[in-house]
């Protein structure tokens, strides 16, 4: 999730140098990392793989959900990225940005009609950014997530806007997304990551605004991502979507798209109420737009009414999805990219969409 502007913004603050160009596999020079490669047939475990992988290049920890506070419903996001700049790494200063931790928080509130955001990037050390192997355990200054013995996930970000203190308590197993974590996001192999999503968290908690503290529950929903390679050449972004079903069930969709809107690669899956999971092949995926918004402050033009269509052993299946409101971009600028994220319901479904590279090409 990382793009141009990101890593503009990072080397501008002199926390990141040029990205390699290396592809997994090769020899990079003197002193650069060797970036850890995506392989099929590895067995992802568990606590371990809840934690950071510092060897690969980049890696985030993503939760949305919907809320409810009082009368009101509000939708929000939570996301911690770790990467691995492609720096000298024979420095021995402890200053040497060997790892670079940033993170992205949202509320989607319907009576403010616009994200209200907050971010923080700083490089790992010190106990002051942190992101833990071995479990989930993650510091960003006074944001954190973790995961305690009793395998709730703890939350917490606080900014000026809005500070958000969660419990998230799984009530199903994680789903491994593709060939058991192995997930394609291209045509060619090396174009993968490890991938698991962990729907239907139960929240509690606290969400404090202007100084006024209220309690918050609803659902929610984890992906961990970690991966060392770049999209395909082709690519500009990506649409993605989350919904936990009313039923039980879980459906997660993606598309990697070109210029032209075309579909580069696709997959995602569906898990039933009884645990039978489904995982689709590109050619059982599809968007279809039925409406754009466009950005009055960016001029993005964003396709937020969707068809999610998906092809099972029973047939077609299709959700029509519409967003909480409109405008739900996020301009993370110049830490990160403007992409549009915003939480959408319908057909007994509510989740998150995420829309990238429609105000400028994602480079990743």
């Amino acid at each position: 999730m990382i793009g141009r502007r990101a890593l503009a913004g990072l080397i501008g603050a002199g926390l990141l140098l040029p990205p390699s160009t290396l592809a997994q596999g090769q020899t990079p020079p003197a002193g650069q990392p060797r970036f850890a490669p995506v392989r099929p047939g590895t067995r992802l475990r568990f606590p371990a793989d809840h934690g950071a992988h510092p060897d690969f290049r980049t890696e985030w920890w993503y939760v949305t959900g919907w809320l409810q506070a009082g009368s009101q419903t509000l939708g929000f996001q939570i996301t911690f990225f770790r990467t691995r700049p492609a720096i000298d790494q024979r420095n021995p200063s402890a200053f040497a940005p060997r790892q670079i931790i940033f993170a992205h928080a949202a509320l989607s509130d319907p009576a403010v009609g616009r994200l209200i955001h907050a971010q923080k990037i700083a490089r790992a050390g010190f106990g002051l950014a942190e992101a833990q192997t071995g479990d989930l355990d993650l510091v960003l200054d006074d944001w954190g997530m973790v995961r305690d013995a009793a395998d709730v996930l703890h939350a917490q970000v606080r900014d000026d806007g809005f500070a958000l203190d969660l419990q998230l308590t799984p009530t199903q197993p994680v789903i491994l997304q593709g060939e058991a974590g192995f997930s394609r996001k291209g045509p060619e192999p090396e174009q993968s990551s490890y991938y698991y999503s962990w729907p239907h968290l139960k929240v509690a908690g606290d969400l404090t605004r202007q100084g006024r503290r209220v309690a918050v529950s609803g659902e929610a929903w984890l992906d961990h991502e970690w991966s060392s390679t770049l999209l395909d050449a082709r690519a500009v972004g990506w649409d993605w979507v989350g919904l936990n079903l009313e039923a039980g069930g879980a459906l997660t969709a993606f598309q990697v798209r070109d210029a032209e809107g075309r579909a580069v690669w696709a997959g995602g899956s569906l898990r039933n109420r009884a645990g039978a999971v489904t995982i689709f092949q590109p050619e059982d995926v599809a968007f279809v737009t039925r409406g754009w918004w466009r950005s009055p402050r960016t001029g993005a033009r964003y396709p937020i009414a969707r068809d999610v269509q998906v092809r099972t052993a029973e047939g077609l299946r299709t959700w029509r999805l519409a967003p909480l409101f409109d405008d739900q971009e996020l301009d993370s600028r110049p830490i990160g990219p403007v992409y549009w994220e915003g939480a959408v319901r319908g057909d007994g479904a509510r989740g998150y969409l995420e829309l990238t590279g429609y105000e400028a090409p994602l480079a990743l």
